[in-house]
């Protein structure tokens, strides 16, 4: 039954995807392009994204254009309410000289774009970790190849902007850009600019210790891992030992976890820690906790490309990176691309953290900057405006 359910829901979603988005979309160009307007496509969240925050504001305050902003729940809301969304979504982009996309999205991949309208991938990540799109097909983590191209989550782009030349190739072959390898462009990510405003990190920490007084005059560790299994059903690693970590590192530091969004059942700080290590997954954007935290324990993320241009240390908590490599794999050879020593137990980490102030070096992480995050330097978006829009 199970088995037989699923197929009907995978027909009929395959049928919206060919048939139904098309034609509310062509019907809905009768209208003329309207060359003002400006729409952002959420197509998970239900506020707006920091992907989108800098270039949002400036056109915003620049006035000379029709905004608006599209949210689609595809990870959250009830597949009817998703269908309305995606449908009023359609209707509004059918006429809009701008669209701005963070993820993927197969809803506006299954139309037939029309001249005159843009849209333009900014993507939410930096530089090229684990693997994604095209690039899983056949992976456990990916759907087969012949179902990602009949309904593509990357069509009709006409530019993706990204951290280096470095990693155009591994964006080329994710999004199946082979025929337009021109649209990836190395102009910087507009999320990366607030690393280099001098207010935004002196209020970051301010921010933290007031939300979390013990921080004061302790150092903080900023434990940020990715998450396990597919998206619909993402769970958090919980390996790591917070208890050993307080009994080693209490007196000097406080720990700040922050689980991926796609991790709805996140597994609680233990009691007897909760003096020592806060689950801030809902209080903090990731770049206000990366910009107050002296150093960053993660696994798989791409946030440590972010990371990188605050030079400050990295470790990585690689306990099952046979198991991911399997399920999702990576680009590059994991142990060279990472910035910081990998380790698979708590204990390396407490080691490692109490030796870390003296023992530092930034320069295999200025490296690692200058290779993956050579477009980022505080002004992306600006580049990205003037690309987009002349």
């Amino acid at each position: 039954m199970n088995s037989l359910k699923r197929h009907i829901k995978n027909a009929v979603k395959s049928l919206v995807l060919s048939k139904v988005y098309p034609l509310v979309y062509r019907r809905a160009c009768a209208a003329p392009v309207v060359p003002s307007k400006v729409v952002f496509v959420e197509v998970r969240g239900s506020s707006l994204s920091d992907n989108f925050r800098l270039v949002h504001e400036r056109l915003r305050e620049g006035g000379r254009h029709d905004i608006s902003v599209h949210f689609l729940g595809e990870s959250s809301a009830s597949y009817p309410e998703y269908f309305r969304n995606c449908i009023a979504m359609l209707k509004d982009i059918a006429t809009a000289r701008y669209v701005f996309l963070d993820d993927a999205c197969n809803v506006i991949g299954s139309i037939r774009l029309r001249d005159g309208t843009k849209v333009v991938q900014l993507w939410h990540a930096c530089g090229a970790f684990k693997k994604w799109g095209m690039s899983t097909a056949d992976l456990l983590f990916g759907g087969n190849r012949e179902s990602k191209l009949k309904h593509p989550h990357y069509g009709n782009l006409s530019l993706v902007t990204i951290s280096s030349s470095e990693v155009a190739w591994a964006y080329i072959e994710a999004m199946h850009l082979e025929s337009t390898p021109e649209i990836v462009k190395p102009l910087g990510v507009s999320r990366t600019d607030v690393y280099f405003d001098r207010s935004f990190l002196a209020t970051a920490r301010e921010q933290v210790e007031d939300k979390i007084p013990v921080a004061h005059g302790k150092k903080i560790m900023l434990y940020a891992p990715t998450f396990r299994g597919r998206v619909a059903s993402a769970s958090a690693p919980t390996k790591l030992d917070i208890a050993l970590l307080m009994r080693e590192l209490g007196g000097q530091y406080v720990l700040l976890v922050k689980q991926h969004p796609f991790v709805k059942n996140r597994p609680p700080v233990p009691d007897e820690c909760k003096g020592f290590a806060f689950d801030v997954s809902d209080d903090f954007p990731i770049d206000v906790l990366m910009a107050a935290s002296d150093l960053c324990i993660s696994d798989y993320s791409s946030l440590i490309f972010e990371y990188s241009l605050l030079s400050r240390p990295m470790a990585f908590f690689a306990f099952d990176k046979a198991e991911y490599d399997d399920w999702r794999g990576f680009y590059y050879d994991y142990g060279e691309l990472t910035p910081g020593p990998v380790f698979t137990a708590t204990e390396e980490i407490a080691a490692w953290v109490q030796s870390v102030s003296t023992s530092f070096d930034s320069a295999e992480v200025d490296a690692f900057r200058a290779k993956f995050m050579s477009a980022c330097d505080g002004h992306a978006t600006d580049r990205i405006l003037e690309e987009v829009f002349d």
